[in-house]
């Protein structure tokens, strides 16, 4: 059984035969990495990157293409996650909650490490849980071009961080359940595991750079 941390809404997708909606999903995933990082390219000499959520909708359509009619836009209904206790943002404050993320990021930009900013990214996209599907690849891509952004820098070596965290899971699904519990007993922000997963995540993709590079 499957102990991934899927969305579950109302059923609206467009692809219901499992095999091509995997294939699909492959084929958007890439597409959606190759849409951020025409924005890394776009921003790299940008002292004053912001982010938006018109970036996160770019985002969102590539991963959602095809199969799900509500590609880009946020959810307006209930959203529940499979295998966690965490219960998603009511639908009618999620415009109002992506504005503020995007505000923390934004105001946080000189100050915080580009593995801070890219942990907060990670763990509140997903705390939202914004739209109906492909919340946790949106959140993933989403993480790693904040994090190439404010490092100025189209990062070397493959696979690249989303994927390194979406070949084991387990490790990404406890660092968001660590800071959803704190968020949720106490209102703080605590997202050193997932800033700990993510240092180590851009470690092992620098250092497969290095032996492509054959150094």
């Amino acid at each position: 059984m499957s102990k991934d941390r899927d969305t579950k809404t109302e059923d609206v997708e467009l692809i219901k035969d499992a095999k091509e909606k995997a294939e699909r999903e492959s084929e958007n995933g890439i597409r959606q990495f190759r849409a951020a990082e025409r924005i890394i390219i776009d921003n790299l000499g940008n002292d004053d990157f912001r982010l938006t959520q018109a970036i996160i909708f770019k985002l969102h359509i590539e991963a959602l293409k095809g199969i799900h009619p509500f590609a880009g836009t946020y959810r307006n209904t209930y959203a529940e996650i499979a295998n966690s206790k965490h219960e998603t943002a009511h639908h009618l404050d999620i415009a109002d909650l992506m504005a503020e993320m995007c505000h923390y990021v934004n105001s946080n930009w000189k100050e915080r490490s580009a593995l801070y900013l890219a942990a907060y990214v990670m763990w509140r996209l997903n705390w939202i849980h914004p739209f109906a599907d492909g919340n946790g690849r949106t959140a993933r891509t989403l993480s790693y071009l904040v994090l190439s952004a404010k490092l100025k820098s189209l990062l070397p070596g493959a696979p690249a961080i989303p994927d390194l965290i979406d070949a084991d899971k387990e490790p990404y699904y406890a660092a968001l359940e660590s800071a959803d519990d704190i968020w949720k007993r106490n209102k703080i922000v605590a997202i050193g595991t997932m800033e700990s997963l993510l240092e180590k995540m851009l470690a092992r993709q620098l250092e497969s750079a290095t032996q492509q590079a054959g150094l």
